[in-house]
């Protein structure tokens, strides 16, 4: 009996463990590689320059009613959190309830007197038809008629314009962000477009500076900054420019603007910042600064290759790039093949390949 059961038993035991090779084969090539990145950021063969600013709220808005009329209520003050829709304040909805019923009443009107002028003319038009009526007769009411139907769409503009005010008397947060100023109090007397509130939106902060002509073409979007607030301990903060003017104004000073990375607590619109900008070198060929170890060696096609992260995809492509002039540290000038913003595999090189699925170190 147990020689023909052993062979059996040694079959099954060799598929299962077949299986168990299989399945473990399968999910090793199912994990995906982590990377450690670098984001392309400071151009080779820079210089930095430092410029003062102030800090100001990346989206900032001046809220005002679009009506005129007297405030019954204001539910925030300065320095209040608000989210998207909540209602700041409200003015008096009485006299523009009352402008509404008005509108309304004059509509009515204005509907009764073009029904009877329709009326009029259908009576005309079928007793000149009939012969008892001159054309004379019938062209007065039709211009009759053709006034009253004027009458009516005035009427309901007017209806339409006094609901749209009354809806306009709650003025309402149009994102989430902070009061950074109230200049209105309850039972005050507002007109339409008067500047009630200043609000700025939760989270990006930008510095605003002024950039002489004469090296603003040496800036390069998306660089790497440091950002300096002498009145917030431990900022020494990192940001991006973000815009570059096109335009020289004042003092030949072009506007620029760099948006922090990290909002750190204590940083408020206003204060003052200083800004270490990298300048490009007006001699030297353009490009960025990369870590050594993001690059891998080259081939007939090119003389590197680097691997440049796809956020949307989650994966690796395989860029040629061009060696530029320039050593700072651990970093080398690379100089084509990559942008600003770029975020590439900075170590374990060798072990990516071209279109290969990753995650991001921590992920």
């Amino acid at each position: 009996m147990f020689r023909i059961t052993t062979p059996l038993i040694l079959l099954a035991a060799f598929g299962l463990s077949a299986c168990e090779e299989d399945t473990e084969v399968a999910e090793a090539e199912e994990r995906i590689r982590a990377i450690k990145t670098f984001t392309v950021a400071q151009p080779a063969g820079s210089q930095t320059r430092s410029f003062s600013g102030a800090l100001a709220a990346a989206a900032t808005s001046s809220l005002s009613f679009s009506v005129g009329g007297t405030t019954a209520k204001v539910s925030v003050s300065a320095g209040d959190t608000v989210q998207a829709g909540e209602v700041l304040a409200e003015l008096d909805p009485e006299p523009l309830t009352l402008d509404v019923e008005e509108a309304q009443s004059k509509l009515a009107s204005a509907q009764a007197t073009y029904d009877e002028k329709q009326t009029a003319v259908d009576r005309q038009r079928t007793l000149f038809k009939k012969g008892w009526l001159a054309k004379a007769g019938l062209d007065q009411a039709l211009a009759a008629f053709e006034v009253a139907t004027g009458e009516v769409n005035v009427a309901r503009s007017r209806l339409a314009a006094t609901e749209r005010d009354l809806s306009k008397a709650m003025l309402t947060a149009p994102f989430d962000g902070v009061i950074a100023s109230r200049d209105v109090e309850p039972f005050q007397e507002v007109s339409a477009g008067q500047a009630l509130f200043q609000i700025n939106a939760n989270g990006a902060m930008e510095v605003d500076l002024s950039v002489p002509d004469t090296i603003v073409g040496r800036i390069a979007p998306g660089a790497a900054v440091s950002i300096n607030v002498a009145t917030v301990p431990g900022c020494g903060c990192e940001g991006r420019i973000t815009e570059i003017g096109v335009a020289s104004g004042v003092a030949n000073a072009v506007q620029v603007k760099a948006v922090l990375s990290d909002v750190r607590n204590g940083i408020l619109p206003g204060m003052s910042a200083e800004v270490e900008l990298p300048l490009t070198s007006s001699t030297e060929k353009a490009g960025f600064l990369i870590p050594l170890t993001a690059i891998s060696p080259g081939d007939d096609q090119a003389q590197g290759y680097v691997f440049v992260f796809d956020q949307d995809q989650r994966v690796v492509q395989k860029t040629a790039v061009t060696p530029g002039q320039g050593v700072l540290e651990n970093l080398v000038a690379v100089s084509s093949g990559i942008d600003a913003g770029d975020i590439v595999a900075s170590a374990g090189v060798s072990f990516l390949r071209d279109g290969q699925t990753v995650k991001l170190l921590g992920e």
